[in-house]
């Protein structure tokens, strides 16, 4: 067909002359349009009018055919009031044109081509466009003449070509007016509404073919017409073609995506075009439009499969660029309305994504283990932020799982808050209709036990609170942290009110009106604990303070009711409620007279400086004879002065207030002596400790004091923190300096005579005195403890304030200030082991456990004195007591001490009492200490269970360990430093176990953290430190070298310093060298392990960094690096580990020949090295650098190293030949050490299987039955005796279950692998039961030749376990019986000893 394949005419072509066909115009016939021929000239070309002619008439004769040919067959084409009229039977009016057109070619092709002749009018193409009435049917609309001619068979091909070489005649039509016009008005739209739903094609590649180039030339709004149409068009053939020619207009513009998705998700698409269709729509995620991107993540959802449901998630994580979505219009539309509105791709793309979740509920559990696979930071995009609330949102099966990946990744720093705060803030109308999911989810993180999860739960409350400024949504954010405080659960209340105390402090004006929904909280003040006691008064007084300004007069009922509770709290005798009022006080003074406050209530009410001076004076009077109040209320002053700037008013107050305390502490010297020798309580006094000679114009009055406590409160319980208060407003007054106060630091002591303290004169003195002696040097030893609080902030860090030459003078009277204050508890502890003293506190302390203690005290003291003078009786009321009511009996802290070798019966301190009984004096005369010689340097055991009573030594004091030098001294020898060091040393490790308990049943507020450290997180501590770590690796060097050199102790090097310090000279109290050396090393490895066990300390690598760094050796063994193929280089992480190991390997080479006690705890910190390795390989590091993966591999290259040199340390220990002389008391106690280290051995050797299996089958059977002169330890194991002999059976048994246990796990993780059981882990797996079997077989032997009791005890107990655990392998067993019977039975019959059955 020629005609077919001619273009179209134009758009404005001439109209035809064509009228009706009956009957024609008379015009001459030009030549038919196939045989046209045209003439040209040379120059110009001209068209012969006569073949014109003809080819008019040619086509006047197609057409008169045609409209014969339609009417013959009932269809009237010509009809002047509309569209042709159709016969009533359409399928007959098909089968008659049909047959016609099957029979004659020459009548079909002259039919179509008067068809296309006809419709070259667009009048005529449009009447036989649109519905047709039907003969005898009325005025009802049909189907069209060419919908009905298309379903001719003969016809349709020819029919479609026409129809679609008509359409770009309309392709300029305005798509403004074509989508205002109706469809019949639409003449492109009315041809591709004919190709829909045909009821057959006749040739679909070659129409989709043509179909596909028009598409291509569309205009887009028609195109996206027609590719919306085309699976109703095409059917379900050319699907290959379709989906190619849609892919390439993609490309080319990617508007048209609606559409195409439309398509597609109609297409009935096999499984290979499905997966290029998800391939197509996944490509174009980041090239289209924002506005689309609902549609086609819709798409991409809906069309997800098990097998590419992941690949679909993964793509739309890391190509979806959720934040910033909203494109120029939408912006430009922002600006034009002056405010910001929410972006409605934004809300529509979640909507989609909602919806899709909701549809299909495995996407849900697929996105969750998209999200758990992720192990970096910066994987973790704003969308997995909001693809978790959607889950959690919609399905109420998965917010578990949704709350514990979140809380997981929170945990381990993988998911940040900086994502929460792109979807939360500035997204208010995005986050409306998911509020209450964010809000539901910032109570499971507040409620959570790890502190990050609670300080994010708390930073998405404060940004909820923030972004949504209506009453409904804070009322509802507030509700939930008013919930979260009534929880009762300390660490849950605690962040809570952080919470709180952050939104009072900066929103404190908006928080007001909502005071009625917080103020039930001060109902319930006795259940909280002094810190959050602190948090719930700093947020009602910022409430009160703005309420007390605001315009609302029924606003100031809040501050009212604040201060009518403080104030009966204050007045109350009780001193639970006294400690709430005197805490309440100092924060609403904090708050009310701070210095920038320039609020002003209302002329009715009394200033916010009056009101606070008022509550000063009266919380001062109410505990003016009540000590430990008054101690508490100075010590919340203090803190209060150095963290706030308060109101000149109240500082003069203050100043006043305290400017009492000379007279009531001081006294006159003339010529630094005292003026007159009197008798206190019948004990003679003199001056103790003076550094400024007869210079000194006063001294502290302690023993007059101390005397007079037995008729009144001792104000020697307020002198310390007196004196700290004095400090604090001088320093405030003058910049830092202590100038005004200096005299303090050098003033001598008013004490007991030196007489006292032999032991021929102690034994001569009363109760009473001994009393009066003892508190006389506990307040000595309290008040020198302050000195150097105060004073080493003068000489830390180098200040300003002090020159050079007041600061070497400073730091020579600290040096001694210390001296002496080891000089006075030394001497305090040993007087204490004959006079047990329940001494009385210094800070308040109001823990349960603290108060338990308290309560306990006189009971255990007496039990202690009856055990001295009747050991039978002890004995038999020891086996009653244990019987029965001690059974039931909670232990408390003395208890678990005692248990643990810190506390003896003999420290247990006694009840307070003004008088001593006839009985317990003669007790304690005739218990006198026999004259022994005092080691200054030993742990103070007594003290030790009473150290939550004195003042705190603060983080300042340790700065004595960088000044302390040898003055004057006789030698060079450092060991009269040593005692000094040690002691700061162990205040620091006291201090570390305050952040790492060593037992769970002392936590750190039991063990009373002190003030210094009570609001100090680990990291504050440990930076404030760091500093420290230099120094104490030079005093460590220094301590191994006198181990190393083993020199005599210079008799005379204590001696002169303690002259020097102005220390009493007391007969017996001496240095040993060895000892103190052997300490101060075991302490700062304490320290050292402890620092490296704190959990934070790998979140702050700087910290960790310096620690390492102090520690390094002058060069690293290169063993070390021997399975490293790449050393990193000095000064990183890993080669300061490393380091750190080679430096104390070292140093255990040593401490072995000299101490078994520091050589084990070398080891010990050596365990702590590799365990921190552990923990930063497992710690995710923040950054994109290639650094940090090479350095991890060497950690993993070298840790093998590190594990199997630690394990070769362990058993050099265990067979090293210790001198039994150097042991003290033996082997006796060491049996705690001997465990540790028998275990690191085990755990680090190659394989704890053969060891185990050679001790307990070969070694341990050898072992003396008894204790005797021979027993010098088993061949190469030393340590291995009959002192020792059940430690080692009891850690045999013990790690012979764990190995048995982790086969178990083994077995089971192998019976459920995909990959099958295999043959030689089957095999591996039996010869490790084997091995463990033949362990407690030998191990349960054993019981035939000790006949110790604790044997067969251990035996019972570790077998019956075994037994439990070996049974569940049996199934393992049967199942590969056939293929491993030989090992299987030899290890049944194993188990054939009967005396080994008897026991299993």
């Amino acid at each position: 067909m020629v005609l077919l394949h001619q273009k179209g005419p134009s758009r404005k072509r001439p109209p035809s002359t064509f009228i009706s066909p009956f009957p024609p115009p008379k015009i001459p016939k030009p030549p038919t349009t196939t045989t046209t021929t045209t003439t040209r000239s040379t120059d110009t070309p001209t068209v012969d009018n006569s073949t014109r002619d003809s080819a008019n008439d040619d086509r006047e004769g197609y057409m008169d055919k045609m409209v014969s040919l339609l009417a013959d067959a009932e269809c009237t084409l010509i009809n002047l009031t509309g569209p042709p009229c159709l016969p009533s039977d359409l399928h007959k009016f098909r089968r008659h044109l049909q047959r016609l057109f099957s029979s004659d070619s020459t009548l079909r092709s002259h039919f179509l081509s008067g068809y296309y002749s006809y419709i070259q009018n667009p009048g005529h193409l449009h009447r036989v466009l649109i519905p047709c009435y039907q003969n005898g049917l009325g005025s009802t609309k049909r189907e069209s003449l060419t919908r009905i001619l298309l379903l001719v068979p003969s016809i349709q091909l020819e029919l479609q070509n026409m129809l679609l070489e008509k359409l770009p005649e309309y392709f300029d039509v305005d798509p403004v007016d074509c989508h205002s016009s109706s469809l019949d008005e639409d003449v492109a739209r009315l041809i591709i509404n004919h190709f829909r739903w045909l009821d057959f094609l006749v040739d679909s590649k070659v129409f989709t073919d043509k179909l596909l180039q028009v598409l291509s030339i569309c205009p887009l709004h028609l195109k996206k017409e027609i590719i919306g149409s085309l699976p109703d068009i095409i059917g379900d053939q050319n699907n290959k073609a379709v989906v190619d020619s849609l892919e390439q207009m993609l490309q080319e513009d990617s508007s048209v995506i609606v559409p195409v998705l439309d398509s597609f998700s109609n297409l009935k698409l096999d499984d290979q075009l499905q997966e290029q269709v998800i391939t197509i729509a996944l490509s174009c995620i980041r090239t289209i439009d924002s506005e689309h991107l609902p549609n086609l993540l819709r798409f991409l959802l809906l069309s997800a499969t098990p097998l590419n449901v992941r690949r679909i998630i993964y793509q739309i994580r890391t190509q979806l660029k959720f934040i910033g979505l909203s494109n120029s219009r939408a912006m430009q539309h922002k600006k034009l309305k002056g405010k910001a509105l929410v972006d409605s791709s934004e809300a529509s793309i979640l909507d989609a994504l909602k919806s899709s979740l909701r549809f299909k509920n495995t996407l849900c559990q697929e996105i969750l283990k998209e999200l758990r696979c992720l192990d970096k930071a910066w994987d973790h995009k704003v969308i997995d932020i909001w693809l978790l609330m959607l889950i959690y949102m919609s399905s109420e099966q998965l917010r578990k799982s949704v709350e514990k990946i979140l809380r997981k990744k929170i945990v381990e720093g993988l998911i940040q808050e900086g994502l929460f705060d792109q979807c939360i803030r500035g997204n208010k109308e995005l986050v409306q209709d998911y509020f209450p999911s964010f809000v539901s989810l910032s109570e499971h993180l507040l409620a959570c036990k790890e502190q990050k999860a609670r300080n994010f739960g708390m930073h998405i409350y404060t940004a909820l609170f923030e972004e949504f400024s209506d009453t409904c949504s804070r009322q509802e954010v507030l509700g939930a942290l008013v919930t979260h405080v009534g929880s009762g659960i300390s660490f849950e209340v605690n962040s809570a009110l952080e919470t709180m105390v952050f939104l009072a402090s900066k929103y404190s004006q908006e928080l007001v009106r909502f005071s009625y929904h917080i103020n039930g909280i001060l109902d319930y003040l006795e259940a909280f604990s002094n810190e959050n006691l602190h948090k719930v008064y700093e947020v009602f007084s910022h409430l009160a303070l703005s309420a007390r300004s605001g315009i609302d007069p029924c606003a100031s009922f809040i501050a009212n009711e604040l201060l009518m509770i403080v104030r009966k709290q204050v007045s109350n005798p009780d001193l639970k409620y006294k400690k709430m009022g005197l805490i309440g006080t100092l924060k609403i003074v904090s708050c009310f007279g701070s210095a920038d406050i320039t609020i002003c209530p209302s002329a009715s009410e009394k200033s916010n400086i009056e009101e606070a001076l008022e509550l000063l004076k009266a919380s001062t009077d109410s505990c003016k004879l009540l000590p430990l109040p008054l101690i508490l209320f100075y010590d919340e002053l203090i803190t209060t002065l150095e963290n706030k700037v308060l109101h000149p008013a109240i500082m003069e107050w203050i100043g006043k207030h305290v400017g009492e305390f000379e007279s009531m502490f001081l006294a006159d010297l003339e010529g630094g002596n005292l003026p007159c020798i009197d008798s206190y309580g019948g004990l003679e006094g003199e001056l103790w400790m003076n550094l400024d000679g007869d210079i000194s114009p006063i001294c502290l009055n302690v023993l007059p004091l101390a005397s007079s406590s037995f008729q009144s409160p001792s104000s020697l319980q307020v002198l310390p923190v007196n004196f700290l208060l004095l400090s604090v407003i001088e320093r405030l007054a003058n910049q830092g300096s202590l100038g005004g106060i200096d005299a303090l630091l050098g003033c001598p002591l008013h004490l007991p005579s030196s007489k006292y303290f032999t032991e021929r004169a102690w034994q001569s003195l009363s109760g009473k005195q001994k009393k009066i002696v003892c508190l006389s040097l506990f307040y000595a030893a309290n008040w020198t403890r302050e000195l150097l609080n105060v004073f080493c902030t003068q000489v830390a860090g180098n200040p300003e304030y002090t020159s050079q030459a007041t600061r070497e003078e400073l730091i020579g009277k600290l040096s001694k200030r210390l001296r002496n204050l080891v000089f006075l508890e030394c001497l305090l502890d040993h007087f204490l082991k004959s006079y047990s003293l329940s001494l009385p506190e210094l800070q308040l302390h109001t823990e349960y456990l603290v108060h338990a203690e308290k309560k306990n005290e006189h009971k255990r003291l007496h039990a202690s004195s009856t055990s001295k003078n009747n050991k039978k009786d002890k004995k038999i009321s020891k086996d009653s007591v244990n019987g029965s009511s001690q059974k039931h009996k909670q232990p408390t802290i003395i208890d678990v001490l005692k248990k643990a070798g810190s506390v003896t019966s003999e420290e247990v301190p006694d009840k307070d009492t003004p008088k001593q009984s006839t009985s317990e004096t003669a007790e304690c005369q005739n218990s006198d200490p026999q004259p022994a010689n005092v080691d200054v340097s030993a742990v103070y055991k007594v003290l030790e269970a009473q150290r939550h009573k004195f003042r705190p030594l603060r983080i300042y004091s340790f700065s004595i360990l960088e000044f302390t030098k040898n003055q004057d001294s006789c030698c060079t020898d450092p060991s009269a430093e040593l005692p000094l060091y040690l002691y700061l040393v162990r205040d620091l490790h006291y201090k570390l176990d305050c952040f790492s308990p060593p037992n769970k049943l002392l936590s750190s507020k039991c063990l009373s953290c002190p003030p210094g450290l009570s609001k100090m997180t680990v990291y504050e501590f440990l930076r404030k430190i760091d500093s420290l770590f230099p120094v104490l690796k030079k005093h460590f060097s220094s301590a191994i070298s006198i181990i190393d050199e083993g020199t005599e102790t210079c008799e005379e090097h204590w001696k002169v310093q303690s002259d020097l310090a102005g220390n009493p000279y007391i007969p017996g109290f001496f240095v040993p060298k060895s000892s103190v050396s052997c300490s101060f090393c075991k302490e700062i490895l304490s320290c050292i392990g402890k620092m490296l066990s704190l959990p934070d300390i790998h979140m702050n690598l700087s910290v960790l960094s310096n620690l390492l760094e102090a520690f390094q050796p002058v060069k690293i063994s290169d063993s070390i690096f021997s399975n490293a193929q790449e050393i990193p280089s000095p000064g990183n992480l890993e080669y300061l580990y490393c380091g750190s190991y080679s430096f104390l390997e070292e140093v255990l080479d040593i401490a072995i020949c000299s101490s078994f006690v520091l050589a084990s705890e070398v080891l010990f910190t050596l365990e702590s090295i590799v365990n921190s390795v552990h923990k930063y390989l497992d710690t995710v590091v923040e950054g994109n650098g290639k650094n940090i993966h090479t350095g991890r591999g060497f950690v993993r290259a070298v840790l093998p190293t590190l594990r199997n040199r630690l394990g070769n340390s362990a058993l050099n220990i265990l067979r090293h030949d210790w001198d039994d002389n150097n042991l003290v008391n033996d082997w006796k106690g060491k049996g705690d050490i001997v465990q540790k280290v028998l275990r690191i051995f085990l755990e680090y050797s190659e394989s704890t299987s053969d060891l185990l299996d050679e001790l307990a089958c070969s070694i341990l059977p050898q072992v003396p039955l008894s204790n005797t002169t021979a027993d010098d330890g088993f061949r190469s194991f030393q340590t291995l005796r009959s002192a020792t002999f059940l430690v080692w059976y009891r850690v045999l048994h013990e790690e012979n279950l764990t190995i048995l246990n982790k086969l178990v796990k083994e077995i089971v993780l192998l019976e459920k692998s995909k990959e099958g059981v295999q043959p030689e882990n089957v095999k591996s797996i039996l010869i490790k039961v084997q091995q463990s079997v033949n362990v407690v077989v030998s191990l349960v032997n054993m019981c035939r030749t000790h006949d110790k009791v604790a044997v067969h005890a251990m035996t019972v107990k570790f077998g019956g376990k075994f037994v439990d655990l070996f049974l569940k392998v049996f199934d393992f067993l049967q199942t590969h019986f056939k293929m491993h019977n030989g090992l299987i039975i030899r290890l049944v019959r194993s188990q054939d000893d009967p005396f080994a059955l008897f026991y299993l």
